[in-house]
This record gives C-alpha cells, sequence and structure tokens, in this order.
C-alpha cells in the first residue's frame, strides 16, 4: 500500500502540531526509497524554503564520505594532507575523522567575524588555518556549532580535482544527481522571497566563553533573517531548503547509499556511519545536553536519555539536528527517512503537553507501519 504524499492523518498532525505553536511547518518522509509524505501547514506552502541550520551538517558530512568513496580523501589522515596551511599552531595532527566528530579541538569562530565576513569564504578559510586550539587536538568532544562547516568543507574542496566551491561541489555531485531542486547553499535573489521568515531561537545553552558562536553570527532568527546570511555559503548551518529535499538527501543513507538507480555511497560506507566517535561518553564541552555523537559526522539513536527519541530507539539511525529544532534523520534498518522544518525557533523548549513535532512522527510511523503490513 502506498501512502498519499497529503495522507489526511498528516494534514491532522500538522494541525495538531500549529495548535502546540508551531506557525509554518514542513514535513516529509521516504520509506523503502519512495516518498510517502510531504505537507506544510501554517504559513508556508509547498515552495517555502527553510533554514535548516546544523540539519546542513549531515549533507555536509555526506559530501565528505563522498571524497572518501572516491579514494580522494582518508579520514583517518591529518587534514594537513590536503590542506596545508591548517597545520599551523599545533593542528598538524588533527584528522579528517577527528573534524567530523567534534574532536578537532577548535570550536571556536574567527575573532571578528561577522556576517559579511562568514560569507567570504577565503577570510573564513585563512582564519581558521590560523586558530589554535581551545582543546589539544583529538582529546576533548567540543561541539564545532559553526566553524565545523568551513572545516569540512574546505577539506571537500581540496580534495576536489576541479576545486569547485562547495556549493557547487554539492549541486554537481550530490543534489543534481538525485534530482533535487530546493536545497541552497547561498539562496539566489529570485528565490529570496520564498525564504520563511523566522522567529526566536536567538540563545540555547552552550559553554561559550571563547567565541564559538559569537552574538554577530548566532544561528537564530536576528541573524539568520538577514540576506547576507541567506545567501552565504555556510556548510554547518546555513542551507536553506524545504523538508522533500532533505528527506531525499537523507533517503540515499536509509536505502544503503543508492536511491532511484543514483549510488553515491556503498553500502558498507553507509554501516559505518553508524560507528560512535572516540570518547563517545564523554561529556560535551561545548554543549550543555547530553551528546551521543558518530565518527562520521552524525548524531547517532540508540542510546538512552542521549539521543533524540522522535528519530527511533535503536542504533542503525543517523541524524542531524539544527538550532531550533529542525530535523532529519535516517533509519538504515528500517529504511525510513525524515526531514521536519519549520520557523518557529522557541518551540522546541515547549515540551507540554507534548513536542510539536510528535503528532507528526506519530502519523509517520502509524503510515509507515501500515505499509511494512502490506510489503512483508
Amino acid at each position: 500500500m502506498s501512502a498519499r504524499p497529503d495522507d489526511p492523518r498528516i494534514r491532522a498532525a500538522l494541525k495538531r502540531s500549529l495548535e502546540l505553536g508551531e506557525t509554518g511547518i514542513g514535513v516529509a518522509a521516504y520509506h523503502r526509497g519512495e516518498l510517502i509524505v510531504d505537507a506544510v501547514a501554517g504559513d508556508a506552502d509547498e515552495r517555502t524554503l527553510f533554514p535548516i541550520f546544523s540539519v546542513t551538517k549531515g549533507v555536509t558530512a555526506l559530501a565528505v564520505h563522498l571524497q572518501a568513496e572516491r579514494g580522494r580523501l582518508d579520514l583517518r589522515a591529518p587534514i594537513a594532507r590536503y590542506w596545508r596551511e591548517f597545520a599551523r599552531h599545533g593542528k598538524d595532527t588533527v584528522t579528517v575523522e577527528q573534524a567530523l566528530s567534534h574532536r578537532a579541538g577548535i570550536p571556536q569562530m574567527p575573532d571578528g567575524v561577522t556576517p559579511e565576513l562568514m560569507a567570504d569564504w577565503a577570510w573564513m578559510t585563512e582564519q581558521i588555518a590560523d586558530s589554535i586550539p581551545l582543546f589539544e587536538p583529538g582529546t576533548a568532544n567540543a561541539y564545532h556549532v559553526l566553524v565545523w562547516g568551513w572545516i569540512l568543507g574546505e577539506v571537500v574542496r581540496r580534495t576536489d580535482p576541479a576545486r569547485r566551491p562547495f556549493e557547487r561541489f554539492v549541486a554537481e555531485e550530490i543534489t543534481g544527481p538525485l534530482g533535487v531542486t530546493d536545497f541552497h547553499l547561498g539562496v539566489p535573489d529570485a528565490d529570496l522571497p520564498r525564504v520563511a521568515k523566522l522567529s526566536g531561537g536567538n540563545e540555547f545553552a552552550i559553554v561559550d566563553e571563547h567565541g564559538i558562536s559569537p552574538a554577530a553570527v548566532f544561528p537564530g532568527s536576528d541573524v539568520h533573517n538577514q540576506k547576507v546570511v541567506q545567501q552565504a555559503v555556510d556548510p554547518g548551518a546555513g542551507a536553506i531548503a524545504t523538508a522533500g529535499s532533505v528527506a531525499r538527501i537523507f533517503a540515499v543513507l536509509a536505502e544503503g547509499g543508492e536511491l532511484d538507480g543514483v549510488r553515491l555511497l556503498s553500502r558498507d560506507r553507509v554501516a559505518g556511519l553508524t560507528r560512535p566517535r572516540d570518547g563517545a561518553h564523554d561529556p560535551d564541552r561545548v554543549l550543555t545536553i547530553p551528546v551521543w555523537f558518530g565518527a562520521a559526522g552524525y548524531w547517532l539513536g540508540g542510546e538512552p536519555n542521549a539521543s533524540d527519541p522522535l528519530v527511533g530507539d535503536h542504533r542503525d539511525i543517523v541524524y542531524s539536528p539544527g538550532a531550533g529544532g529542525s530535523l532529519a534523520w535516517a533509519d538504515l534498518r528500517d529504511r525510513i527517512a525524515v526531514a521536519i522544518c519549520h520557523n518557529n525557533m522557541d518551540t522546541p523548549a515547549v515540551l507540554e503537553p507534548e513536542r510539536t513535532f510528535a503528532p507528526v512522527v506519530r502519523a509517520i510511523r502509524e503510515i509507515v507501519a501500515e505499509r511494512e503490513g502490506t510489503t512483508r
């Protein structure tokens, strides 16, 4: 049995999400490679583009693994092998995997960063190459809230034989082959009117004594409603997309690296995405919440009191949450991919009577269970 992308159960769930506090919301889901949910509600329509913040990291991690798949980089090799300048100030031993897993020791943004400078790729990467580690590389879990994207984005660019800009690499190697048209790292002028206006989200609990997430570029509505930020290439927290586009990218992972005849990663490599990072049980030095994180650049499911219960309760899940609550995951065991986007960044803090996304996730799981009953 196939579920219509606008299944009435989803419509009812979205209505409940609005009652719980959402103002605009989009959701999409794939099961066994088939789009089963694609719907929006509130002050959003099917063309609305949502800022997805650190959900972006899941796509950037995919780009890194694509380069590894092609033999263009070794995840265990030092970043300096590919980006010579990065070796300064004792960073010569930092590996690609340590950066992916937030153990590079440099979670801070460059001093003096502004939205305009954040949009200057050359400035950002030059400053990062000259950064001094706050923690000895490879020894501490320290969530690289923003800087992560330029570290890994530059590794991808440097290992690309054509040295394409990162946004072009993603467009030509990931979204293009998959037929995804509404995933943007830098929104074109013509599409700016489609971007959802954000509200809230201008503070969250992190330990920030070193400019890890400075006010000038803080990932909240005040900063991300600005045109210069919406058009910046920020591979860690700056993608703007529809839920359908994000879900389709995560569906590649849920399907073992291949979707609709397009293979990006091998099955073995996708299976390896669930390996925990070194020191996985050590507390994070930046985030004040429990963190269960993988070596490959994704948060992991299945860890009680640490993994987000919305994504599922077993170990074969990778996911990427974003500031303000945006969320995408791939369930490798059950072949489910889901993306939920919204514009009220304060709703994740409201847990009573329930999280605003919870009705939507329940409806998706009901649809999947029904499909499983007819496909076994």
